[in-house]
């Protein structure tokens, strides 16, 4: 927000239109960012820490603690509790904990395909009650910095049912896909041999992520973003005609 002394220049009020095209990029860095640290931090840690010497179980305990310590500090820095993230938080630790208390390396690897299960159920839920988690991440997306696409989405969110649909599908289509992924990597875990699952755990959940990606943009992004554009389109047409 700018003061009313920022705009009364015109090389200030300027700047928010040089900063925008930045906006998209920061958006899909924040997106990114946590991907790469809870998958690749864990896996190099895993594959460093058993060339050091360390057994298997211990190797995937410690690889654990980076993206646990990261979910976090990431609640802490930002002085507010995000459900997504509490849910994170809370379903690593108990499997952490119950993974030391057992001390079975296959059950460190479940561990990960039961935060994926209970991440997706929850996200199923808010879909089917009409508060789909998922439109947080995607809104930056779609929106990309842009004041106008930013008011049109809280418009449709708040009026269009066409709009809400779309909304609860894109979650619903990654709630489906985390639980897909829960069944294949449990039963991976328990009939893949541990150091092959360390790296097919990876593939199989950064797969997941691409189904899921493309099937959710097609039957609720892409919409949403359709949707967008026309509201803002009638929106400048009907400032145009005042």
């Amino acid at each position: 927000m700018t003061s009313p002394a920022a705009t009364a220049t015109a090389p200030v009020a300027d700047a928010p239109v040089a900063a925008a095209p930045f906006a998209p990029r920061k958006a899909l860095l924040d997106s990114v960012m946590p991907l790469l640290v809870d998958v690749g931090v864990p896996l190099v840690s895993y594959y460093a820490l058993k060339a050091a010497g360390m057994g298997t179980f211990a190797a995937l305990a410690w690889s654990s603690v980076v993206p646990a310590v990261r979910t976090v500090w990431g609640v802490v820095q930002k002085r507010r509790l995000n459900g997504l993230a509490a849910l994170m938080v809370t379903v690593n630790a108990v499997g952490l904990l119950t993974s030391l208390v057992v001390g079975d390396p296959r059950l460190m690897l479940a561990k990960d395909s039961g935060v994926s299960s209970i991440i997706g159920i929850v996200i199923l839920v808010t879909a089917l009650k009409g508060q789909p988690m998922m439109s947080a991440g995607v809104r930056p997306w779609l929106t990309k910095g842009d004041a106008a696409k930013d008011s049109a989405w809280q418009r449709l969110s708040a009026r269009s049912a066409a709009f809400r649909r779309a909304e609860m599908r894109f979650s619903a289509v990654w709630g489906a896909a985390l639980l897909g992924e829960c069944v294949v990597r449990t039963v991976g875990a328990y009939t893949v041999p541990v150091g092959t699952m360390v790296w097919l755990g990876t593939v199989i959940m950064v797969a997941t992520m691409v189904f899921a990606f493309l099937v959710s943009g097609r039957v609720g992004a892409v919409p949403m973003e359709r949707m967008i554009a026309q509201a803002v389109g009638t929106e400048r047409t009907a400032d145009g005609t005042r």
